[in-house]
């Protein structure tokens, strides 16, 4: 397929997101045991703060995270603590963790481009944020790919963060 015509052209997987049920022993094991390193500490979220949707509300849902860049891509862990939330379903779907969902930037321009073609064949969005360094939707996937595709369309100001986030 000639790459002009396809809407998805320019998408980099950037991130590996997993829901685990012990944030400070999935650190553990990747940092001592497969040397993953640079995990910053790991700091408790709130969607409400996000204005994070989940299916179109925005709901209480807490979760601890981290995340380092790791070979290329970011790894980020996330631990479900109360409410509700795409995280939350899914270590109630999957009690041991796992991978949860794979994101793919692109400039915050292809965006609407990106998440159109997947809404159109069908994709549902579970969640959303508009966040100043990033506009990101997650799509349920499962079905076709076992696990949620996020789309993050990174703002001009998000580019600097990444290389921020990259260089520590």
């Amino acid at each position: 397929m000639n790459s002009t015509h396809n809407p998805i052209a320019g998408l980099e997987l950037a991130q590996i997101g997993w829901v685990v049920p012990n944030i400070q022993a999935a650190v553990t094991m990747l940092t001592g045991t497969l040397g993953v390193a640079g995990f910053p500490p790991v700091q408790q979220v709130r969607a409400q703060d996000l204005g994070m949707t989940y299916y179109n509300r925005v709901v209480a849902g807490e979760w601890l995270t981290t995340q380092t860049y790791n070979g290329g891509t970011f790894i980020e862990l996330v631990q479900p603590l109360s409410g509700q939330s795409m995280f939350h379903d899914y270590l109630a779907r999957c009690p041991a963790g796992g991978i949860q969902h794979l994101a793919y930037r692109l400039p915050v321009e292809g965006f609407e481009q990106v998440t159109g073609a997947l809404r159109k064949q069908g994709q549902t969005i579970i969640s959303e944020v508009a966040h100043p360094i990033a506009r990101m939707a997650f799509f349920d996937t499962y079905q076709l790919l076992g696990v949620v595709t996020e789309i993050m369309g990174i703002t001009p100001e998000g580019w600097k963060a990444v290389e921020q986030m990259k260089a520590s």
